[in-house]
């Protein structure tokens, strides 16, 4: 497990005396189930003494498993060492993974409902932030080179969103996961009856699986490790973005850094976006344990245990490392330091460019050139103006080589008033209220 990178009350679900509290509580509702039903000897009086009196210690199950080789038969063996007599009813009509497969599903339910309490709070820093930044103007980019203007708060709002949809993903995959297995062997019910199951599963709110054979079918984990992979990359997404306005030459955000953190060795200049590549790299270890879920989902015929080994590995991992990056970009985007001088320096450091959308619109709408004229006109005056741009040096901006140019119909006054950054932001309201509406 990615033990450096856990958070307390994730790291929990995953500790071998969580894992026991689960079972252990299965296998007592499963006898009070039993106790009720009347079809084998175990009395209410022998539910109510299993419930008081089943117990556990992890050393005493290691010491049971280093000889039995079968961790179930080893918990059982210290309950029934701690319960007496009734303990004979303890997994009655029961098999191992009726009891593993249930227990994992509710340990993934825990898992989820915290990692929708950390999609939650990053939507609402998102959504705070953009609407304190609707109006900071800077420059968009497309393939990396500046498009056109827009806001600051634009991002925020696109991150909001992504957090909204990452909720209702994984509200979905809590209802595919919440599901219990207590069907016996082969899923039959041979030898328990189906109330045992649906007894369990309300208690623990979980559904009975429609169909389990022995085991629950591994699609449903697959598609849960599919969501935590999209959730995590888009966290990296959102950090890689961070990374890139970072750079130096472009610097309109910062990742906050804290008085007294040293960004390198021997660099003391050096500020780093390390924890949005932190975020990047466990991102990939999410991301990688998907395909584990989907080459889990393969079994022969009713069921084995491939898939064993492996989910214990990555469910555990995906959900630590997810809460863990999850909580790092809340922490980033929160006290993200922005510089809007510097965003105004880069909308400028392109002499007009960034305004010919504007300007190929307003020729057409002269009705004196075609589309492909007026494209051909701004094109052959924004080539110039990038020549100048890329090998530095001093000349007119693009309104000042159209103003001059014979074949353009719009004079200086007119070229300046399209080329004004808030003239592309006259519908950006909508984006604003469709956030607040979420």
């Amino acid at each position: 497990m990615i033990d450096r990178y856990s958070r307390p009350e994730m790291a929990r679900i995953w500790t071998l005396q969580n894992k026991f509290e689960v079972w252990r509580e299965i296998e007592v509702l499963a006898c009070e189930a039993q106790a009720q039903l009347g079809d084998c000897g175990i009395t209410l009086e022998d539910a109510v003494l299993i419930r008081e009196r089943a117990d556990f210690s992890l050393e005493r199950i290691a010491e049971l498993e280093s000889t039995l080789r079968h961790d179930v038969i080893a918990f059982l063996t210290n309950l029934a060492e701690n319960i007496g007599e009734p303990s004979k009813w303890v997994h009655y009509g029961m098999t191992s993974s009726d009891l593993g497969d249930t227990a994992l599903a509710y340990n993934v339910v825990q898992a989820i409902d915290i990692l929708l309490a950390d999609v939650t709070k990053l939507q609402e820093i998102c959504t705070r932030r953009a609407f304190e930044t609707r109006d900071m103007l800077c420059v968009g980019r497309t393939h990396g080179v500046h498009a056109e203007p827009m806001t600051f708060g634009m991002k925020f709002a696109k991150w909001a969103h992504a957090m909204d949809r990452a909720k209702k993903r994984l509200l979905d995959a809590r209802e595919v996961i919440a599901v219990g297995a207590i069907s016996g062997a082969v899923g039959s019910y041979s030898s328990i009856d189906p109330f045992v199951e649906e007894y369990v599963c309300e208690k623990l709110g979980l559904k009975p699986d429609p169909l389990s054979t022995q085991i629950l079918a591994r699609d449903r984990h697959a598609e849960v490790l599919s969501v935590l992979a999209t959730i995590a990359a888009t966290a990296e997404d959102i950090a890689t973005e961070i990374r890139a306005l970072q750079k130096t030459e472009i610097l309109e955000a910062e990742e906050p850094f804290a008085s007294g953190q040293k960004g390198s060795s021997a660099m003391p200049h050096k500020r780093n976006p390390i924890i949005s590549e932190r975020i990047c790299g466990l991102a990939r270890v999410v991301k990688a344990n998907a395909q584990v879920g989907f080459d889990n989902v393969a079994l022969w015929h009713e069921r084995d245990i491939s898939h064993s080994s492996a989910e214990r590995v990555v469910l555990a991992d995906s959900t630590l490392a997810l809460n863990y990056l999850l909580g790092k970009l809340a922490w980033v985007l929160d006290g993200l330091v922005l510089y809007p001088e510097r965003m105004k320096a880069n909308l400028e450091a392109t002499r007009g460019l960034i305004y010919s959308s504007h300007i190929l619109l307003a020729l057409i709408d002269t009705g004196m050139m075609t589309r492909e004229e007026a494209y051909g006109v701004v094109q052959g005056a924004a080539m110039q103006v990038w020549e100048d741009v890329q090998s530095a040096r001093t000349g007119p901006n693009l309104m000042e080589l159209l103003a001059a140019d014979d074949t353009c119909p719009l004079g200086a006054e007119q070229l300046e008033n399209i080329c004004r950054p808030e003239n592309f932001l006259t519908r950006t309201d909508i984006i604003f209220k469709r956030l607040k509406a979420l």
